[in-house]
């Protein structure tokens, strides 16, 4: 079983007295990850995610939904062999640097490049660059932008040269992450990229700087760790994992949300964009791919519809995940927010395993309680914010 204590021991990183698993009275030591800010981001929830699995006899751990991949770094540096998995390729892109990608000194010299490289107009600054206009980021064209034009240009040359310099794969990836997290720290939102501010953000008068990302290094295992880019469903069958974290995109519950609402793919469109650098057509007032329509799910767990039973398409795919995965151990993390609700989970969980505990965190108050199985934790308190861990043993 891994011990918690031994990666950060081995990097000298210090306990942090304050920090204390939910769940135990064992001090954790500082996990650090990093990422782009997200919705439904499992930062705060890693101590706990980390500290209910820790007894369990797991070595190797799918993510299969890893998103920025925080919870595939708290896993790695924890000393397990992790999968991780995402349909988006920016996910991809963010594992390859976190779980495979060293900085070396040739690397450092590669972002110090970078960063020197000379500005120049391109695909990004002409589509998402702006003007100051006194304070303001709507242009002569009336729409607003993500990024003041000298960050763009930036942008624009840096993208050019990522290509060029990198060795191999697990290279490119650890700069187009550097890109990405440099832009995320000087953007013009609220977190997303399907709506701009109108008044240029504080952070978007920042100057766009590259930095080395916190990368996992060659340690024992970094070998082992396995990076896919696909539909969960894919790799259901074939993959062997003591446990399997799930985080699925949930969708919303809110009944009167029209069908046009914006997934996750839409929401993030402009790293994908960032990646392929492919200078896809575009459409909309904020500039997103033309291959991310709101009509469609981008996901089927986002799916608001019905199917001809009357059921929802969200939770019998919820339903399909938890049959196929093969783990003997499963953490499955929905809100109170998402399509399914509580009860309509339990009695999945209830037909489909023998043994399950389940753990509430009210975002509101900040605090997680937990419980054995039962139907009491049903009739807690319905909040905006809550979010359960199910630790399901088939």
């Amino acid at each position: 079983m891994p011990d918690v204590s031994s990666p950060a021991r081995a990097r000298g990183q210090s306990i942090r007295p304050e920090q204390l698993y939910l769940f135990g009275e064992t001090s954790a030591y500082s996990i650090e990850t990093e990422g782009i800010k997200y919705i439904g981001s499992k930062l705060k929830l890693l101590p706990d995610i980390l500290s209910i699995i820790r007894s369990l006899p797991v070595r190797r751990v799918l993510d299969g939904f890893s998103g920025t991949t925080r919870v595939s770094q708290a896993f790695a540096q924890c000393g397990y062999e992790v999968i991780s998995n995402d349909i988006a390729v920016w996910s991809k892109v963010f594992a390859e640097c976190y779980l495979k990608g060293t900085i070396t000194k040739q690397l450092e010299d590669k972002i110090k490049y970078l960063n020197a490289v000379e500005p120049k107009d391109g695909w990004f600054t002409y589509h998402y660059g702006g003007e100051v206009n006194n304070g303001i980021s709507i242009q002569s064209d009336g729409r607003k932008r993500v990024w003041q034009k000298y960050n763009t240009r930036k942008l624009d040359a840096i993208r050019s040269e990522i290509d060029k310099i990198a060795d191999d794969s697990i290279e490119n990836s650890v700069l187009l992450t550097s890109l990405i997290l440099a832009l995320d720290k000087a953007d013009n939102t609220l977190g997303h990229y399907a709506y701009y501010l109108r008044e240029w953000s504080p952070r978007s008068f920042k100057s766009l700087r590259l930095l080395s990302p916190r990368t996992q290094g060659l340690t024992e295992i970094s070998d082992r760790h396995r990076i896919t880019n696909t539909d969960v469903f894919n790799i259901l069958p074939e993959v062997k994992a003591d446990l399997s974290y799930f985080d699925p995109p949930y969708g919303s519950n809110n009944e009167k949300m029209p069908p046009s609402r914006v997934r996750y793919a839409s929401y993030y469109h402009i790293w994908k964009t960032i990646c392929l650098n492919d200078e896809p057509d575009i459409a909309g007032v904020a500039n997103r791919r033309a291959d991310y329509n709101d009509r469609d799910a981008g996901s089927v767990f986002e799916e608001f519809r019905k199917n001809k039973e009357g059921r929802f398409i969200a939770l019998e795919a919820i339903e399909q995940l938890l049959s196929e995965c093969t783990s003997p151990y499963i953490l499955l993390s929905y809100s109170n927010g998402g399509r399914a609700t509580k009860e309509e989970i339990g009695e999945i969980i209830s037909r489909l395993c023998k043994n399950v505990n389940v753990f509430s965190m009210d975002y509101q108050r900040s605090v997680m309680s937990g419980m054995r199985w039962t139907y009491d934790w049903v009739s807690q308190r319905e909040d905006n914010n809550m979010e359960f861990l199910f630790l399901i043993e088939k």
